[in-house]
């Protein structure tokens, strides 16, 4: 399970609102990175993902989007669920077939 978040969704969608909204107003995205994390209280680093990962959702920057990224997690689940069965199925045919050759012998 992953971890939850320490910051609701509502208040990382403002943040990142709030970024590109007053962005005119700064000489840098990082410089208006830190004065919203200011006034929000929440740290840059975050911010500045959030915004990243905004950026990534609305096709403005490469990468992975929010929804890509939960599916390969989904795979990968699945993936290992299906490993995990196949192991259990092997060992369990294994022994099975040690029962079948132990009977005829006897």
């Amino acid at each position: 399970m992953g971890r939850r978040s320490k910051y609701p969704q509502e208040l990382r969608e403002r943040a990142v609102r709030m970024v590109f909204e007053h962005a005119p107003e700064h000489p840098s995205q990082w410089a208006t990175i830190r004065s919203v994390a200011a006034k929000l209280d929440c740290t840059t680093e975050c911010l500045r993902r959030w915004g990243r990962q905004a950026e990534r959702d609305a096709g403005q920057r490469p990468g992975l989007t929010t929804g890509e990224q939960q599916r390969i997690k989904d795979l990968e689940r699945e993936n290992r669920e299906l490993k995990r069965a196949n192991d259990i199925l092997r060992t369990a045919s294994a022994f099975f077939a040690q029962a079948e050759l132990d009977r005829r012998l006897k």
